[in-house]
């Protein structure tokens, strides 16, 4: 099998988790460049991973070997950035989020479309064993209608978090504890439950962070489906909790925390799934977890792109959770109930 060749660009915090599963995955998959525009970052690069630098994006661009590339910059560049590699007829894994506003989202969609690349986001939740596990009783019906969904999303990030330039605002990020963190949980919660139609709540900024965005969001929802529940989110909950899904069916109830799963069905059996080592990053150091899930992003993604099929997670999928995030910011700037876009 003739490996599938990828070059980098974006060599900060993210990049760990990605060079690590691009590694595990050597038989299938090569690196032929990665690229920062800071010499520093690329020197400390190279010191840690065995891939070829390049010193340009250009040089990434222009190597016609090159099948993807892998893009691992701040949210606020993405669309340049894909638009580019697009144009030249790349495919595109892109770390969340899609772009700091679901518009410039929209927009790295539509490019990656009129282009005809594929265009995987990188939300790996969707990838751990008690989701995938989950995901699949809810598919083939044996949990029954879902009639309500609740998320909690309690982490921990210090004001040096948030100290260093253009963390935590909206011309960087985009936003705080949901575009930035609670993302991949939002994400996955659709996944399983479904589209949300409205939300009501309050989304603000506590005493305990100096930033821009919101670090603190509490809201009501109302599922397409009629199902109802909450979103609790933060990155005050000091020193960070794992992340929780409970989900109530008409056969059973699922409860999701972290990597850990249990169901109780009604008629008395239990499933379930012991928390593995990749739990984590839900304290003062994000990047504290294992590579395992980032791995599977990518070889689901490698497969997708071999196949001329869909990688799991799609730039129109991955669309669904930002229009979320959305209507959960404005329900909290206005105290009225926003619908969210199902478009």
């Amino acid at each position: 099998m003739t490996k599938l060749r990828i070059g980098i660009v974006g060599l900060g915090m993210a990049v760990t988790p990605h060079a690590r599963g691009l590694m595990d995955l050597a038989d299938t998959v090569e690196v032929a460049h990665a690229f920062s525009p800071s010499a520093e970052r690329r020197a400390a690069f190279a010191g840690r991973f065995p891939f070829p630098l390049a010193d340009s994006l250009d040089a990434i661009l222009d190597d016609r070997t090159v099948d993807a590339v892998l893009v691992l910059t701040p949210a606020n560049t993405h669309l340049d950035i894909v638009r580019r590699c697009a144009d030249a007829g790349k495919h595109v894994l892109l770390e969340k989020p899609i772009e700091i506003t679901s518009a410039r989202a929209e927009a790295v969609v539509a490019v990656c479309r009129a282009a005809g690349v594929t265009l995987g986001i990188v939300l790996q939740h969707r990838f751990r064993p008690a989701a995938m596990t989950l995901a699949g009783e809810i598919a083939t019906g044996a949990l029954g209608e879902i009639v309500g969904c609740s998320t909690v999303i309690r982490l921990w990030r210090p004001q040096s978090y948030y100290d260093e330039p253009g963390r935590g605002s909206f011309a960087r990020d985009g936003g705080g504890v949901l575009i930035s963190q609670g993302i991949h949980t939002l994400d996955l919660m659709l996944s399983l439950a479904g589209p949300i139609a409205e939300v009501a709540g309050s989304a603000l900024t506590s005493p305990v962070h100096r930033m821009e965005t919101e670090d603190m969001v509490a809201a009501a929802v109302r599922y397409a489906n009629g199902a109802i529940g909450t979103i609790d989110a933060t990155t005050a909950a000091y020193p960070g909790f794992p992340e929780r899904i409970e989900l109530i069916a008409r056969n059973a109830t699922a409860s999701l925390v972290g990597t850990a799963l249990q169901i109780a069905w009604h008629d008395g059996r239990r499933t379930e799934i012991e928390p593995d080592r990749s739990a984590g990053g839900t304290g003062a150091d994000p990047m504290a977890f294992p590579h395992d899930y980032h791995r599977a992003v990518m070889a689901d993604f490698a497969a997708a792109v071999r196949s001329g099929g869909k990688p799991r997670v799609t730039g129109e999928e991955a669309l669904k959770v930002h229009r979320l995030i959305d209507a959960l910011i404005e329900a909290g700037r206005t105290g009225e109930r926003v619908r969210v876009r199902s478009d």
